[in-house]
């Protein structure tokens, strides 16, 4: 029975098809393995080499995979169910099939050795982007480009160590297993254990299958920072798009994965403005305060985020003008309160129009609408300074300036009088002539 390609789209007369993944359960014990039967008429209606996909299910399922062109055979180490592979080659299509431009099956994988990298174009909208390269299974297609005879595909992973234990009488470059299939796995001592070390229980499934990114993720070379602004903005909008699209973005964590793609394609600076595009529309007093953490990493101590994210409510305001227009003041309140703003970054928004972002005349009408909120920022801040001002000031108290009990202030003035007749006596003694006595 024929499945559409893409497992989204119901309609039965989708022409993307392909045949139902068959799978079949060998062996018994340590041995047990399944074959997938038919992987070759699967991968060539998905347009790539049969190695592809089972290698995939190895490195989902933490198993050992093994190849046999000639005989046709595809082996996935264990006991696995079809139904469950057929999910799992769902997320395969999804990743490294469908274009994420406009999800048809038309796309083409370009491999870089040299840049370690892996572009996907589509032929049918012109799509081309580079792509994602935290999975392991990109390790595999960049050592066995699509181009390569699949025959030949796995013996690079295992050269190393055919050539340390000696000559091969016949030529293979595959590994003979225990049923004479060629084993071209990375179960080879080339490969790190920590790879494998895999945790393959049902939640660990099920958690892989939503697509998550809590997995390790290495550092690739890449082309990107030769691109121009633009090409590089228009990367990270697919980027945050793709986890918005699969309902990420509330994740824990994806605020660090997006931080940090803005800063490896240094978009950091107009990051916020997309993600207002993405994350915004009519309901945004409340949508601000559900990606308040992703907000705060990409404005955090940066004023040039900070107003691109100013303009990018602006553009969302423009998108819902009679809804927002009026509620400007509310808006800004909404990011002053959550910390997304700096109030000095805020007050030289409001300060001066700009049409950066949106026309001259809408600019003036929500500058209009947000004056009273920039006002009260003025005067909360002139109050702030005068109270520190005037909290600057040392009022010294000494104790021993009055009197410190009733007797002694009865005897204060007296004593005073005391001593000014007594000055005033010494001075009339120094008046007087003793010539004269």
């Amino acid at each position: 029975m024929a499945l559409n390609v893409n497992r989204n789209v119901a309609d039965a007369f989708y022409r993307y098809k392909m045949p139902r993944l068959l799978a079949k359960v060998e062996g018994k014990g340590n041995g047990i393995k399944t074959v997938i039967v038919n992987m070759t008429e699967v991968a060539k209606a998905l347009g790539r080499p049969p190695t592809y996909p089972t290698k995939f299910f190895g490195c989902e399922l933490g198993a050992q995979t093994q190849f046999d062109i000639k005989n046709d055979r595809f082996i996935v180490n264990g006991a696995h169910e079809a139904g469950k592979l057929q999910q799992m080659l769902d997320i395969f299509i999804k990743k490294f099939v469908l274009c994420p431009g406009c999800d048809n099956p038309e796309t083409v994988l370009t491999v870089y050795a040299k840049k370690q990298t892996i572009s996907q174009s589509c032929k049918a909208c012109g799509y081309n982007g580079q792509l994602d390269m935290r999975h392991k299974l990109t390790t595999f297609i960049l050592k066995n480009p699509p181009e390569l005879s699949p025959a030949a595909q796995g013996a690079s992973l295992t050269e190393g160590k055919k050539a340390k234990r000696g000559k091969k009488s016949d030529g293979q470059s595959g590994e003979k297993g225990s049923d004479g299939s060629e084993n071209e796995l990375d179960a080879t001592k080339d490969v790190d254990e920590d790879d494998w070390a895999v945790d393959v229980s049902e939640a660990a499934v099920k958690a892989r299958m939503e697509d998550l990114t809590n997995g390790a993720k290495g550092l690739t070379i890449s082309d990107d920072m030769e691109k121009t602004p633009k090409e590089r903005i228009d990367l990270f909008y697919s980027f945050v798009k793709q986890r918005r699209d699969q309902g990420m973005l509330t994740k824990p964590g994806i605020d660090k994965d997006i931080v940090s793609e803005a800063e490896r394609l240094d978009v950091k600076d107009k990051a916020p403005l997309i993600l207002c595009e993405l994350i915004f529309d009519s309901n945004i007093l409340s949508q601000m305060k559900n990606f308040r953490t992703l907000l705060s990493r990409s404005t955090q101590g940066n004023p040039k985020a900070q107003k691109a994210l100013l303009g990018g409510v602006e553009c969302i305001i423009q998108l819902n003008q009679t809804t927002l227009l009026p509620k400007v003041p509310h808006i800004l309140k909404g990011l002053y309160d959550l910390d997304l703003v700096d109030e000095d970054v805020m007050i030289d928004w409001g300060s001066k129009p700009s049409r950066k972002y949106v026309s001259k005349e809408l600019n003036a009408d929500i500058l209009a609408k947000a004056q009273p909120f920039i006002t009260w920022l003025k005067e909360a801040e002139e109050e702030s300074e005068e109270d520190s001002d005037d909290s600057d000031v040392e009022i010294e108290y000494d104790d021993r300036a009055r009197p410190a009990t009733l007797i002694e202030q009865r005897n204060a003035a007296p004593q005073s009088t005391k001593t000014a007749a007594k000055v005033k006596s010494d001075d009339n003694e120094e008046d007087l002539d003793i010539d004269a006595i």
